[in-house]
Protein backbone atom coordinates (compact mmCIF):
# COMPACT_ATOMS: atom_id res chain seq x y z
CA UNK A 1 0.00 0.00 0.00
CA UNK A 2 1.60 3.12 -1.04
CA UNK A 3 2.08 6.25 1.72
CA UNK A 4 -0.06 8.99 1.72
CA UNK A 5 0.89 12.26 0.20
CA UNK A 6 1.19 15.82 2.22
CA UNK A 7 -0.38 16.99 -1.05
CA UNK A 8 -3.96 17.54 0.16
CA UNK A 9 -2.95 18.71 3.69
CA UNK A 10 -0.37 21.12 2.53
CA UNK A 11 -3.51 22.16 -0.06
CA UNK A 12 -5.51 22.93 3.11
CA UNK A 13 -3.36 24.62 4.86
CA UNK A 14 -2.83 26.84 1.73
CA UNK A 15 -6.34 27.78 1.81
CA UNK A 16 -6.43 28.25 5.42
CA UNK A 17 -3.57 31.16 4.52
CA UNK A 18 -5.48 32.44 1.47
CA UNK A 19 -8.44 32.90 3.93
CA UNK A 20 -6.72 34.50 6.98
CA UNK A 21 -4.86 36.86 4.30
CA UNK A 22 -8.25 37.70 2.94
CA UNK A 23 -9.46 38.07 7.14
CA UNK A 24 -6.50 40.53 7.70
CA UNK A 25 -7.37 42.90 4.86
CA UNK A 26 -10.64 42.95 5.34
CA UNK A 27 -10.61 43.49 9.29
CA UNK A 28 -7.98 46.57 8.05
CA UNK A 29 -10.29 48.14 5.64
CA UNK A 30 -13.58 48.07 7.84
CA UNK A 31 -11.13 50.07 10.38
CA UNK A 32 -9.64 52.09 8.62
CA UNK A 33 -13.10 53.28 7.02
CA UNK A 34 -14.41 53.94 10.27
CA UNK A 35 -11.57 55.79 11.65
CA UNK A 36 -11.10 57.95 8.77
CA UNK A 37 -15.20 58.30 7.87
CA UNK A 38 -15.23 61.75 10.37
CA UNK A 39 -12.94 63.55 8.27
CA UNK A 40 -14.60 62.83 4.77
CA UNK A 41 -18.20 62.47 5.95
CA UNK A 42 -20.13 65.49 4.66
CA UNK A 43 -23.54 65.54 6.92
CA UNK A 44 -22.95 66.52 10.54
CA UNK A 45 -24.93 63.60 11.95
CA UNK A 46 -23.34 60.80 9.88
CA UNK A 47 -19.73 62.50 10.98
CA UNK A 48 -20.86 62.41 14.96
CA UNK A 49 -22.43 58.79 14.52
CA UNK A 50 -18.25 57.69 13.08
CA UNK A 51 -16.78 59.61 15.65
CA UNK A 52 -18.17 57.61 18.13
CA UNK A 53 -17.62 54.50 16.63
CA UNK A 54 -13.70 54.94 16.66
CA UNK A 55 -13.24 52.13 19.37
CA UNK A 56 -14.87 50.05 16.71
CA UNK A 57 -12.70 51.20 14.63
CA UNK A 58 -9.20 50.73 16.39
CA UNK A 59 -10.65 47.19 17.68
CA UNK A 60 -11.28 46.05 13.78
CA UNK A 61 -7.92 47.57 12.83
CA UNK A 62 -5.81 45.76 15.49
CA UNK A 63 -7.67 42.59 14.95
CA UNK A 64 -6.39 42.70 10.66
CA UNK A 65 -3.15 43.70 12.00
CA UNK A 66 -3.02 40.75 14.09
CA UNK A 67 -4.53 39.00 11.70
CA UNK A 68 -1.84 39.85 9.29
CA UNK A 69 1.00 38.83 11.76
CA UNK A 70 -0.67 35.50 12.19
CA UNK A 71 -0.25 34.99 8.21
CA UNK A 72 2.86 36.39 8.16
CA UNK A 73 4.75 33.84 10.61
CA UNK A 74 2.04 30.64 9.45
CA UNK A 75 4.17 31.95 5.87
CA UNK A 76 7.54 31.84 7.80
CA UNK A 77 6.84 28.80 8.70
CA UNK A 78 6.06 26.90 6.41
CA UNK A 79 8.94 28.42 4.09
CA UNK A 80 11.78 26.90 6.47
CA UNK A 81 9.85 23.85 6.57
CA UNK A 82 10.11 23.34 2.79
CA UNK A 83 13.17 21.76 1.03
Amino acid sequence: MPAPTDKPRNAAARKADKELLFKAVTCSLIGLVILLAPYVARSDSVRELMAQATLVGWFALVLGIGFGVLYGVRRAQAGRHQP
